[in-house]
This record gives C-alpha cells, sequence and structure tokens, in this order.
C-alpha cells in the first residue's frame, strides 16, 4: 500500500476543498471496502447525491467535475461530507444562515473552518427553484414516492431468486441492476437529508425571539413514524414476548450462542412463535446492522446474532419504559409547547417570524423523510450485498479465494474480469484485504481543509491520542438533543454488537451511532454521543423514542469512566459527572 493515500481515494475538490467526518462517521464509521466505494457509492449514490442537489435549486450539475463524485470524498478509505459544498445551502438560501447549518452538522466543535466565499457562490438565478424547494420542504406532510420507493424495496427483497442457483454472471447481472436504484433512491435521500437541516434553523430564530434556546429541540421531538426506529419497536414486542414466557426467559438466559438451535430443537409453541415472528423480522428488517451502507458489513440477515444481542438486553427493561409509551409522552409535550410558542409570537405580533414557525413546523417533517429514503437506499445496497456475498462464499470453497470476503476487495471495473478469470484475482485480493484492514487501525481527520489531506503515514493509530478523564462534579458541554433529565451508570459502548451490561438505569456513551444502534437506545435510559448535530441520527431516534441525549460531547467515551454516575440534561447539552466508580 502507498503510505500515503488508498488506491481509491478521491482527489480533493479545487472547488470546495473543506471536508468533515461529521455525519459521514454514523454513514461509514470503517474504511469503505473497495467494492463497497466504487459499487455502491462512486457509481451509485453518490451519483444520485449530485442529481439530487440539483432538486433542491441550490446547486447546478455543471457545477461538478465529471469523475470521481464531488459532493463527498473518500480519503484513506474513510468517507468524508465535502463541507464547503454544503454551505451552498446556507449561501444560498436567505431562510438558513452558514452559522445556522454548521451548528446543525457540528454543534459547537472548536476546529469547524470558517466560511470563505469563492466568487462562484452566489447564484441569483436559481432562486426561483430554491423558492420552489423551500416551499415544498415548509409545506409537506406527506412524500408519497417515498413510499412508494419503500413498497418497491419491499417487494425486491420478497422476489429475491435462490441466489445459489445462479451463475456467477446470474449475479453479476442481478447486483448490476440495482445500480440505478441506487441512483435513484440516493437522489431522494440527498433532497430529505439536505433539507433536514432547515427547520432547526428556522426554529432556532424563533427560540432566540421568545429567549428559549430549547425550542428547536423539543419542538422536532415526538415526530412519529422514523422509520429507522420501526425495528426498535418489533423488537421491543420480541422482548415482551420473552419477559412473558418463562421457556423462552430461560433460552435467553443460558446465552446468545446456540440461541437459535436451542429455540428450535425446543417443543415449547412459545419458542416457535419466538422463532416465527423472528423470521419475519429478518425479512423485514435483515437489512440493518452495524456499517449497514457498506457492502462487506455483516447485517442482521446475514448474523442474526447481531440483533438477538440488542434484544438480550431490551427483555430487561419494565413494561412501562417501552418506546411507545416514550414516545407518546414527547408527542404530548410537543403539542403544548406548539400552541404555547404561537401564543408568545403572537403577543409580539411578528407576523414573519409567525409565519417562519408555522413553516418551520410542517419543516420538521424532512427528519422523517430523511430516515425513510435512508432505510430504502439500504435496503437496495442490501441485495446487491447478498449477491455479492453468494459470488464470495462459492469461490472461497473453490478456492479461488482465500477468503469470501476477498470478494468486497474487487472494484466495480474489475468485476467482470473476476468474473471471466476469477483465479487470476486471488493473490491481489488477499493483498488488497491485508492493506484495507491497516486502514481501520488509523484515525482519520475530523476535517480535511484547504484540499490538504495529510499522508495517511501521518494519521495516527486510533487510541494513540490521550485525554484526561472527568473528575466528579466536572461538566462536559455538548449539544441538547433529545429533552429530558436523566440520572444514571455511564457504560461505555464502542460496538453495537457488544453492549455489554448496558441495561435499566443506564445511560449508553457511544462514539456516534447509526440505525443499528438504536436497539440499544431501548436498554438505556439515556444517550450521550461523542459527535453530532441537531439532525444526526442518534437525536432523530432519541427523539422518536423518547430519551434524553446530549450529542457533540466531545471525547466522552474517553473522558468519562465506564460505571461512573452522570446526570445527562438534554434540554441544555450538559454531561455532569455525580460520582466516580
Amino acid at each position: 500500500m502507498n503510505s500515503d493515500s488508498w488506491f481509491t481515494d478521491h482527489p480533493p475538490s479545487e472547488r470546495w476543498p473543506h471536508y468533515t467526518r461529521a455525519n459521514a462517521g454514523e454513514v461509514l464509521p470503517t474504511p469503505a471496502s473497495p467494492l463497497g466505494q466504487t459499487f455502491g457509492f462512486d457509481h451509485g449514490i453518490l451519483v444520485g447525491f449530485q442529481q439530487g442537489s440539483t432538486k433542491t435549486g441550490f446547486y447546478e450539475l455543471d457545477e461538478y467535475r465529471d469523475s470521481p463524485p464531488e459532493m463527498c470524498g473518500f480519503f484513506g478509505g474513510y468517507f468524508y461530507i465535502n463541507l464547503a459544498n454544503v454551505r451552498m445551502q446556507a449561501v444560498r438560501n436567505p431562510a438558513v444562515t452558514i452559522e445556522q447549518l454548521d451548528m446543525a452538522f457540528f454543534g459547537e466543535h472548536p476546529d469547524v473552518p470558517p466560511y470563505s466565499r469563492h466568487h462562484d457562490d452566489e447564484k441569483p438565478h436559481l432562486q426561483p427553484l430554491a423558492d420552489a424547494h423551500m416551499n415544498f420542504v415548509l409545506t409537506s406532510t406527506e412524500w408519497p414516492e417515498l413510499t412508494d420507493d419503500r413498497a418497491a424495496m419491499a417487494h425486491l427483497r420478497a422476489n429475491r431468486p435462490d441466489l445459489g442457483s445462479l451463475s456467477d454472471q446470474e449475479l453479476l447481472d442481478r447486483a448490476n441492476t440495482i445500480l440505478p436504484m441506487l441512483v435513484d433512491l440516493g437522489s431522494k435521500h440527498l433532497v430529505a437529508s439536505s433539507s433536514s437541516g432547515i427547520a432547526p434553523g428556522m426554529l432556532a430564530a424563533v427560540a432566540a425571539a421568545v429567549e428559549d434556546d430549547t425550542i428547536p429541540m423539543r419542538l422536532l421531538a415526538g415526530l412519529g413514524d422514523v422509520d429507522s426506529a420501526a425495528p426498535s419497536y418489533a423488537m421491543w414486542a420480541m422482548s415482551r414476548q420473552i419477559r412473558a414466557s418463562d421457556a423462552l426467559t430461560t433460552a435467553f438466559d443460558e446465552g446468545i450462542d446456540g440461541l437459535i438451535g436451542r429455540l428450535a430443537a425446543s417443543e415449547s409453541d412459545d419458542a416457535r412463535g419466538f422463532l416465527s415472528t423472528f423470521v419475519e423480522f429478518l425479512t423485514e428488517f435483515g437489512s440493518r446492522g452495524p456499517n449497514e451502507w457498506e457492502l462487506s458489513a455483516e447485517t442482521w440477515e446475514t448474523d442474526p446474532t447481531i440483533a438477538l444481542a440488542a434484544i438480550e438486553r431490551i427483555r430487561f427493561q419494565a413494561d412501562g419504559q417501552g418506546p411507545h409509551d416514550r414516545a407518546a409522552a414527547l408527542a404530548a409535550e410537543r403539542e403544548e409547547l406548539v400552541v404555547e410558542v404561537r401564543d408568545k409570537l403572537a403577543a409580539l405580533g411578528d407576523e414573519q417570524l409567525a409565519g417562519m414557525y408555522e413553516g418551520a413546523l410542517v419543516g420538521g417533517n424532512m427528519m422523517i423523510f430523511r430516515e425513510r429514503g435512508k432505510t430504502n437506499v439500504i435496503k437496495a445496497v442490501h441485495e446487491a450485498r447478498m449477491a455479492f456475498r453468494e459470488l464470495g462464499r462459492r469461490h472461497a470453497d473453490a478456492g479461488t479465494l482465500g477468503d469470501a470476503a476477498d470478494i468486497f476487495m474487487l472494484t466495480v471495473d474489475e468485476l467482470q474480469g473476476f468474473v471471466d478469470a476469477p483465479a487470476d484475482w486471488t493473490q491481489t485480493l488477499a493483498d488488497r484485504s491485508l492493506d484495507w484492514r491497516a486502514l481501520w487501525d488509523l484515525e482519520p481527520p475530523f476535517f480535511i481543509k484547504d484540499g490538504h489531506v495529510p499522508p495517511l503515514s501521518e494519521w495516527p493509530q486510533k487510541g494513540e491520542q490521550e485525554v484526561d478523564a472527568l473528575a466528579t462534579g466536572d461538566v462536559l458541554a455538548g449539544v441538547a438533543g433529545s429533552p429530558g433529565v436523566i440520572e444514571g451508570t455511564a457504560r461505555i459502548v464502542l460496538d453495537p454488537t457488544e453492549p455489554g451490561d448496558l441495561g435499566p438505569g443506564d445511560i449508553m456513551v457511544a462514539p456516534l451511532t447509526d440505525p443499528a444502534w438504536t436497539p440499544l437506545f431501548m436498554a438505556a435510559d439515556g444517550v450521550v454521543v461523542n459527535v453530532g448535530g441537531q439532525i444526526s441520527h442518534a437525536i432523530i431516534v432519541s427523539r422518536e423514542l423518547g430519551l434524553p441525549c446530549v450529542v457533540s460531547a466531545t471525547d466522552a467515551t474517553t473522558r468519562i469512566p465506564d460505571g461512573a454516575t452522570i446526570k445527562v440534561d438534554g434540554s441544555s447539552g450538559e454531561v455532569t459527572i455525580i460520582s466516580l466508580p
């Protein structure tokens, strides 16, 4: 491996030279495999992102270079969002300031590169398109196309052929039929995702007027119908099955290893009922899992023990701590606050601000649409994943691959060559796998500024940088995520597949979260995350499930001692150390 770069890395954009791992870390926390990057992103999702950006009225296609995609980037194998490009949504949108957009993405992060004007930044001729898009954002309570896409993805999964019976070429052909889907679904997800920061920014102006900076966070809680939270509700129902059954409780008490086999061998009706429900769950939600955007990653379908480990933790929560109850309470509080703020604005007599407020309330639906669009993308990615996994499995069995996962060391342009002559690739892919795994040990820069990408030889190894642990009485300042105050035991969880003893009364402290973490939210009473802004996954899901949450609590996983008693104030964004373990 070249010590300066990874062979699939992008050249930095000259037009938009600032990049960030903020929010990007939720998409791909680890380095992308060559196939995951080139197939899933470079030829699929990112092409859709750039097409979708033009639908917002803030971009034109001829602003982008031809290849590779410019709206995001890959450096050292790690995925980055192009910060300078994203800022055009504020530069070209009079309703949102750069400061508000930065807050939505980064919170109070101290190293955010300042905005520097470029002569091509202003594009007044786009204003009618931008106005039309803003009208869509601030008036849309439904987005039928996303619902249609959800049905199409369900149909794609239901009609998956017996992959083992397909030839190598047929497997590749099936994967290739998914590429245009990724472009189309990526386009819609970009529109929803980029638009989800509009409502928080507008509500920040309302909050300033009524002198209550907790308003944006509280008004965007309890929205309901968040797709990435849906599997959690299903897991909650299964956890209640376990609590109500002596046979299931005994089976889970014996551990996750071999659990499915024990249940299958059981003569208990409860065991058969649970397995039937679990199979349906995997059919519906099997595409989800840690690092689910990455083609090579395990998911709940490919490794069901990941889902079972989460259910095993959730089962210890009391019935009254269910997500439906928590979400209902937040929704009720939100409705009261809507009226309260409306009355305050009426007293101020500012009709323009009152109109902005009503539009922002509707604009909050973009957070729901964002999660729906993401879920649709993930389901398409998963169908390609399953085809490639079958290709890898059979060639590992045949000895033309040293490991089934080596199939993901190919690039999209090499797939046909592999299918035509697989034995020619054995050593190349094995060598790439070793080099790729070395990238996992590196700590990527949080920001890449002015197009300067430090050579990989200068990237620190993960865990090298020491930080001072917090002491009793210390306060770690983050960004308010989801309302409420909770005191409990800090449990540092670095991997959603290994939740440890996380349970009732605990507060999960995580480096970042993606939908694979969502079930663990129900096993805990609060959430603290190292990174994230006002539209991060942790916030959206915490609000849906009714958990106090603080994000952008820098180095929380290393500064907060595991087992410490902490207080999380989701309304102020403060995490206080009450006592040490």
